[in-house]
């Protein structure tokens, strides 16, 4: 833990008061679970708190920073900046991946790279932030790390292609929209998703990704292109 102390320090301007806190905050649940005797705690609690101040702060910008956008707007951007994939960036681009604790059977099965594990963990270090300083440090630390993306519109350019096939192909009536999972390839820690959507039992697209969620979007992606491009 020195070295992610010393991390925190020299990048952010970050001294933990409570070293516990920090640490219970990069231990995953496998490695408390293999260290029972020990009464190890772990970072879900953590995480849960992180979630609803990053859930705040990241309303609150938006708020100010886009005082002409309706709500529903609003809430597409959010969505995309504290999804899953972009905290685990964010983990990445702040180290954590590098000091987070794992049990010995999800460092074998790589979950020291799964965006899961990673997005948690980024989620858990502000809950832990917030309770060893205030919601300005958390404030301050989302500016450092978070706000320069949102501002150059990274996020922005993230599009939802469920929603607007959903959109497009509704235009005259309800239909049933279905993804499903054609396969799974890879090993655990790096597994690959084919997925196929249809409509009224009809398939209008497929796609691949590193999760259920990319590979549905992609699928819809590759329907909403030939849906929209047979109505022109």
């Amino acid at each position: 833990m020195r070295d992610l102390h010393k991390v925190l320090n020299q990048q952010f301007g970050i001294a933990f008061q409570d070293e516990q806190l920090l640490e219970t905050a990069f231990t995953h649940t496998s490695y408390a679970n293999e260290h029972r005797l020990l009464n190890i705690s772990h970072n879900e609690r953590l995480e849960f708190l992180g979630d609803a101040v990053l859930q705040l702060l990241i309303s609150e910008y938006l708020y100010k920073k886009y005082p002409k956008k309706p709500e529903g707007d609003l809430s597409k951007l959010r969505s995309t900046i504290v999804r899953e994939e972009s905290l685990a960036g964010f983990s990445r681009d702040c180290q954590f991946d590098q000091f987070i604790k794992l049990g010995r059977g999800e460092e074998k099965s790589g979950g020291r790279n799964r965006d899961t594990i990673l997005g948690d963990l980024f989620e858990a270090f502000l809950g832990a932030l917030l309770l060893d300083k205030d919601v300005e440090a958390v404030r301050t630390f989302l500016y450092q790390i978070m706000i320069p993306k949102v501002e150059t519109g990274d996020f922005e350019q993230v599009i939802d292609y469920k929603t607007k096939l959903q959109e497009l192909l509704q235009v005259n009536g309800d239909v049933e929209i279905l993804y499903q999972v054609v396969s799974e390839t890879g090993p655990a820690h790096a597994k690959e998703f084919a997925v196929s959507v249809s409509v009224d039992g009809r398939v209008v697209g497929d796609g691949k990704g590193r999760s259920k969620k990319l590979a549905e979007q992609e699928a819809a992606k590759n329907a909403y292109e030939k849906e929209n491009h047979s109505c022109i």
